[in-house]
């Protein structure tokens, strides 16, 4: 069989799958590494590893192929977006990669905000202004060493690190992941000037912007360790919000798409570059003529995690040898499925690494509301599943007030494993909730957007009809019902505590030095 590798460069893990002409999917394989957190609303990733995790996964998924007797005719890219890292004129990093979790630009993109200047670098870029993004970690950056900024010959980010193992030729961008940058004008096709004097940035440190259907080539010692012809067509891909859509089959109006990782996102197709009135959508490219409008959330698979490891410290079993993080969450899923929904008066703003839609203030910070003695670990962790959700159903209500009608939603990322997520998820959104067949809808959206640049996949909507899905989770009245009742209490307190969470933090002790953390691998 004719098979394309789809490769994706996620947070804590870089996944490539092998996938057939209908999508099915033929090879899999993922390479983990820790996102470190070395001080507090900092994290970061080691560039390197991002590289050398692009190259094993690809050359472990071509060799499974080969030894099946598949053929690889294509290998398509994506990325997570806004990451920013320093690196020679070669590509190699000069420092560790600063990842969309990292907070340590909220002052500059207060800053930016405060002066007006937001509103209109949003409608021309597309990307909200807040610490996420390339735009305000430049900013920070050329604010406390204005120097290194000048002087660095290039700035990248995810894809353009991963090109630099993989590709043999130029220092190219995505028009998908440019367009996450914040500082690339969507309508007019270029470096947007006022986001470059705010950087201090020039343009010829910052990559050339291709279609995301570009063809290159593997560099000959990678096209020859995953056993492939040098000739092979490597297409430049997308970032992964746009291509989860397109993996999961989201490509129709109405239907949209979720992302429940390490972090969420809600998001919908449209026919081209567009910005909200009110500035809290984004919008990022996954072709030239198909534009994503969605809201991202920073905290998803990984407040399971954390209540795991801070909550699950001694569960009333034994633990079962060689027992891992994966499992232990979902036995605690299993037990905070026992809890009614709304967690018996029990509000999780699960803020543990800022917030972004739809406020997009990189101050907010997480908090228990309600909490009584009666509560235990299960209302904790049911609560923070609904505290992501409600901030899910937050960005859908953002999506209602733009006139964005939704009928279906369609998920993908670890966290829907879960059978409560996924009820949760559908009666917070009040929509149907279809689970794609393959969890990694990511990588299949990267096959099949490079199908589509080999012209073989010619109508993107046709992919609707190919991706596989189980049955739909459908609302449970009550339970959906009394999350609306909830849901402007979630935003109420969500705004009325950040003041107070952001002044704690002002008083908040430094960690010691040598006691930074490794944030193992989220749900």
């Amino acid at each position: 069989m004719d098979v394309v590798i789809g490769i994706d460069t996620g947070t804590t893990a870089t996944k490539a799958i092998a996938a057939g002409p209908a999508g099915e999917v033929r090879a899999m394989t993922s390479v983990h590494y820790p996102l470190s957190v070395p001080g507090p609303g900092q994290a970061e990733l080691d560039p390197d590893k991002l590289r050398d995790a692009a190259i094993e996964a690809l050359v472990t998924v071509a060799k499974e192929s080969a030894a099946q007797g598949d053929r690889v005719i294509a290998i398509g890219l994506s990325a997570f977006l806004h990451g920013l890292a320093p690196m020679d004129a070669n590509g190699a990093p000069l420092g560790p990669l600063i990842t969309w979790a990292d907070n340590r630009a909220s002052g500059q993109a207060d800053e930016i905000n405060a002066a007006g200047r937001a509103k209109g670098l949003q409608a021309r870029t597309g990307t909200p202004v807040h610490p996420m993004s390339p735009l305000a970690k430049l900013t920070w950056w050329n604010a406390n060493d204005p120097a290194k900024v000048r002087d660095t010959p290039r700035w990248g980010g995810v894809k353009e690190v991963v090109l630099a193992g993989l590709a043999a030729e130029g220092f190219l961008l995505d028009l998908s992941l440019a367009s996450g940058t914040g500082m690339y004008d969507i309508h007019e096709r270029h470096w947007d000037p006022e986001a470059l004097s705010l950087t201090g940035v020039r343009e010829n440190q910052l990559a050339e912007v291709v279609p995301t259907t570009h063809r290159l080539r593997l560099r000959p010692e990678v096209a020859s360790a995953a056993g492939l012809p040098p000739e092979i067509p490597l297409i430049i891909g997308a970032a992964d919000g746009p291509l989860a859509n397109l993996g999961v089959g989201a490509t129709p109006a109405g239907v949209a798409a979720v992302s429940l990782g390490t972090s969420g996102a809600l998001r919908t197709i449209v026919n081209g570059p567009t910005a909200d009135n009110a500035g809290r959508l984004f919008c990022y490219a996954l072709t030239e003529e198909h534009w994503v409008v969605g809201g991202a959330i920073n905290n998803a698979g990984s407040v399971v995690r954390w209540a795991g490891e801070t909550f699950a410290g001694s569960f009333d079993r034994p633990a079962a040898e060689g027992e891992d993080a994966d499992v232990r969450d979902a036995a605690l899923l299993v037990e905070a499925a026992e809890i009614a929904a709304g967690s018996e008066g029990l509000l999780c703003l699960p803020y543990l690494l800022g917030e972004r839609a739809p406020w997009w203030r990189g101050g907010m910070r997480g908090a228990y509301l309600g909490l009584r003695r009666e509560h235990g670990r299960a209302h904790l962790v049911r609560a923070a599943v609904e505290g992501v959700c409600q901030q899910l159903a937050l960005v859908r209500d953002t999506f209602a007030d733009e006139g964005i009608a939704m009928t279906e939603v369609r998920a993908t990322g670890g966290a829907v494993a879960s059978e409560l997520w996924v009820g949760i998820l559908a009666s917070a959104l009040d929509l149907p909730v279809a689970v794609a067949e393959t969890p990694e809808g990511t990588a299949l959206g990267a096959c099949l957007l490079a199908r589509h640049a080999l012209g073989e996949l010619p109508d993107l909507d046709q992919a609707a009809a190919m991706i596989g899905i189980n049955d739909h989770t459908r609302p449970d009245e009550s339970d959906a019902a009394l999350y609306r009742r909830l849901r402007p209490l979630v935003e109420r307190s969500a705004l009325a505590v950040t003041d107070v969470l952001t002044e704690l933090d002002k008083i908040a002790p430094e960690p010691l030095p040598g006691t930074e953390k490794a944030v193992p691998n989220p749900t």
